[in-house]
């Protein structure tokens, strides 16, 4: 796999991340390359989440975080929408008791109760049902946009008190998750697209030219070889 790192690897780190989070990009690209319609490319996308979850889990990731439909995603053609809802509510469906059996809490960054309300309880209820498991926590981000949630996170700072990064900090979406340690952007694009901009200050970056219907647990152990490798200095020397 080829990756262009934000920064240099340094040999020697024992670093182990605990909180990963990845922009699922490049479904769409995989099917034209295949002369497939996009919802191929996405339902192939969903294999790629069912495998890095079970792989997650056992690589005894804390928290994975995935960056699964976003404030700008409504502006794609309504049929692509619908398609992606449909995939994300058989997603649901299929994999809740697995993720029950397997210790694995599911949580929800964004603001999904503006979404469609079958989703909605599709959710609240999957949500309810993992909420007292404590091993691998997965992060869905769902109508997200950091902007978004840095504005609301700052309008509570300030209702409360003083605004501090303290205080935005603990009204985020991910408050009460460990930081993040890494950030992981499939299918080739270098850029954030607005996701865990806060939260990512500090966070290392793998960017891989593997598309995301591709990427593999083969790939997302490499992501955490380079990570191991990087000498995280926080600003300091």
């Amino acid at each position: 796999m080829t990756l262009r790192q934000a920064q240099d690897t340094k040999a020697g780190s024992t670093s182990t991340a605990r909180h990963v989070a990845i922009i699922m990009d490049g479904n769409g690209r995989w099917a034209k390359a295949r002369h497939l319609p996009r919802a191929v490319g996405h339902q192939r996308g969903v294999e790629a989440v069912r495998s890095l979850v079970r792989a997650a889990r056992e690589m005894g990731l804390e928290v994975l975080t995935l960056y699964a439909f976003s404030t700008e995603n409504w502006s794609r053609p309504e049929e692509e929408v619908s398609a992606l809802m449909g995939l994300l509510k058989r997603y649901i469906m299929a994999d809740l008791k697995e993720f029950v059996e397997n210790n694995v809490r599911l949580q929800v960054i964004g603001n999904y109760r503006a979404m469609a309300p079958d989703v909605v309880a599709l959710l609240d209820d999957a949500l309810a049902q993992t909420a007292a498991n404590d091993g691998t926590t997965l992060v869905v981000a769902l109508n997200y946009g950091a902007q978004d949630e840095i504005a609301r996170a700052a309008a509570k700072a300030a209702a409360k008190g003083e605004i501090t990064p303290e205080a935005i900090s603990a009204e985020l979406d991910t408050a009460g998750l460990p930081p993040l340690d890494l950030l992981i952007r499939t299918s080739g694009e270098v850029r954030l697209s607005n996701f865990l901009l806060w939260q990512a200050a500090y966070a290392e970056m793998v960017f891989t030219d593997v598309l995301w219907p591709d990427f593999t647990p083969d790939n997302l152990r490499e992501a955490l070889e380079v990570y191991a490798g990087r000498d995280r200095r926080y600003g300091g020397r």
